[in-house]
């Protein structure tokens, strides 16, 4: 490290929010809130305590005051998330003025074009992923002022908690229905064409990039190798109307025999084959291919996730040594999420529909 370190500008971003810049706010003695378990004072923007991280108290002078923090959560922590609801009536984004956008951007932490993306899209999309119940109304409340309509729906409601969707490797078709195959030794799983309710379509893209470097005296690492590896896998998530575990088949882990004379060469024509007789057998179920054109706009508060690995210390000659690492990106729970979001929607609607007839 260089003697003169102190001097060396940071790097990083050092704010929360999108921003480049962030302008600090004061308060006076009588705007702070005490903390009723720790008793120390906090900044009325506060949700919950700087020291204890207990929920602070509410008043007149406070509700309006406080932002959701909306920090990013860890890959263990469940959350609760805030689901743009949109209205034909409501005509966003075009119906806020450019002081509401930035407010509302400003309190969800996202840049302006990003939510305008999301509203533009007119779906109900994801507008921030909370820690806690309160910071979830808290959003909910915000965004309520500036007329855009959300809904908190947790990650317990859309059983991420559960284990994921059955992969299946093979099926079986008959008049009926469709018996399922995990592999060939085990049982198959069943399901009527009229269980069928909903197909989600969907790709899982996974970018690999694995590192050889050559440990130095010097701060930065001479590399010996690079490789970068992209996949662009086709999937279909298959949900019935009982509750079970959803289905999962993915074109490249598939066996397409049971299109019979229709199976082609490419994988990416067999999926849509087979989407297609989903859709003639089962006319009543709904099929979903919304996500690859919300992808972008889901990245803003549901982001792909980055794994890195290290593939250890190697020896390569006296005295010369290499460290490997590996990241890899890949937008499965991404997709999962949207998928578990789009059953979870057209459950609730459908029983609001029940219980209105």
């Amino acid at each position: 490290m260089p003697k003169d370190n102190e001097n060396v500008p940071i790097t990083f971003s050092t704010t929360d929010g999108p921003s480049e810049a962030q302008s600090f706010q004061s308060f006076t003695r009588d705007q702070m809130v005490r903390c009723e378990e720790c008793l120390r004072a906090n900044p009325p923007t506060r949700v919950n305590c700087l020291y204890c991280a207990a929920v602070l108290p509410l008043n007149e002078t406070t509700i309006n005051l406080q932002k959701p923090a909306l920090r990013p959560l860890e890959k263990w922590e469940r959350g609760y998330n805030s689901i743009l609801l949109p209205r034909p009536a409501n005509h966003l984004p075009l119906n806020l003025s450019e002081a509401d956008l930035t407010e509302a951007a400003d309190a969800l932490r996202l840049t302006i074009a990003d939510l305008f993306r999301i509203l533009s899209l007119g779906m109900p999309l994801p507008l921030a992923r909370a820690a806690t119940s309160d910071e979830a109304a808290l959003v909910q409340r915000r965004l309520s002022s500036l007329a855009i309509e959300t809904l908190t729906v947790p990650d317990a409601a859309l059983g991420l908690e559960e284990t994921g969707p059955t992969r299946v490797r093979a099926i079986d078709i008959s008049e009926d229905g469709v018996n399922t195959y995990q592999t060939p030794e085990s049982p198959p799983k069943q399901f009527r064409w009229d269980e069928l309710e909903l197909v989600v379509v969907g790709r899982l893209l996974v970018k690999r990039i694995e590192l050889k470097e050559e440990k130095s005296a010097r701060a930065e690492n001479r590399i010996l190798d690079a490789s970068e590896f992209f996949s662009d896998e086709s999937v279909l998530d298959l949900y019935m109307n009982r509750p079970t575990t959803p289905y999962r088949i993915a074109a490249n882990s598939f066996d397409f025999s049971c299109l019979g004379h229709r199976k082609s060469l490419l994988a990416a024509e067999n999926i849509s084959t087979l989407l297609n007789l989903f859709r003639e057998r089962a006319a009543h179920a709904e099929v979903d291919e919304t996500y690859n054109s919300a992808r972008k706009a889901l990245d803003a508060v549901w982001p792909a996730e980055q794994l890195n690995e290290s593939a250890g210390w190697r020896r390569e000659r006296p005295g010369k040594y290499s460290i490997g690492s590996v990241t890899e990106v890949s937008n499965e729970s991404q997709f999962l999420r949207y998928s578990r979001l789009r059953y979870f929607l057209r459950s609730q609607a459908k029983t609001g529909t029940d219980e209105a007839s």
